[in-house]
């Protein structure tokens, strides 16, 4: 925010995240709801969006934050602890593996394709009377893992068997988007279906093209 002030640019757009929200009995989930993070992640994005807000005050910059949800795409990072679910079960199908899923699978989430959120990203940045405003990117849509797992199966073409690690914590309960905000305030609405989306992955991610 010092290097934003600094340089003169007038408006900062935050990525911050759905995770913020941790688990809530209404859903979809709405930007009035009271956030309620269960994770560190979810802690540190809830304080970024405090500081973006109250020093784009101080130094008369506009902010805008949004909260998305799970995001994917070709390129995501497939780190060694708590990898995104997409990238790991795409990974697990194409060598042939288990698809394992933390808990019992029941649990929903909402995944919003890469290219939606560039496009929300460029909205936010262009749109006009949206300063200090907070709104949800997702893709509306609220999908089992469990479910998510048959899709990756499908979209590889592999027939996986699905384990699931009970011992693990399966996150929230469920966690879907409202996204009438972004659609009200920046003219966006999500465009890619989570089949569709899966697809795009593999074709464009050499790692998959690979396997």
């Amino acid at each position: 925010m010092e290097a934003v002030r600094d340089t003169g640019v007038s408006r900062l757009v935050l990525s911050s995240s759905g995770a913020l929200y941790g688990e809530q009995s209404q859903q979809p989930i709405s930007e009035g709801q009271t956030p309620k993070p269960n994770s560190p992640y979810g802690v540190s994005k809830l304080a970024a969006e405090y500081y973006v807000s109250t020093l784009g005050t101080l130094y008369e910059i506009e902010t805008v934050a949004l909260r998305i949800f799970n995001g994917y795409g070709p390129g995501q990072e497939l780190t060694p602890s708590y990898p995104p679910v997409i990238p790991q079960l795409l990974k697990q199908a194409q060598v042939g593996g288990s698809l394992v899923i933390f808990g019992d699978g029941t649990q929903t989430r909402d995944f919003v394709y890469v290219d939606d959120v560039v496009d929300a990203l460029m909205a936010a940045a262009t749109a006009t009377d949206v300063n200090r405003a907070v709104i949800n990117i997702g893709s509306g849509q609220e999908v089992t893992i469990n479910d998510l797992a048959a899709k990756v199966a499908q979209a590889t073409g592999k027939q996986a068997s699905v384990l699931h690690n009970r011992g693990q914590t399966a996150g929230v309960s469920r966690l879907v988007a409202d996204v009438s905000l972004a659609q009200d305030l920046l003219g966006w609405r999500p465009r890619t279906e989570l089949d569709r989306g899966l697809r795009l992955t593999l074709e464009r991610d050499p790692r998959f093209q690979q396997a």
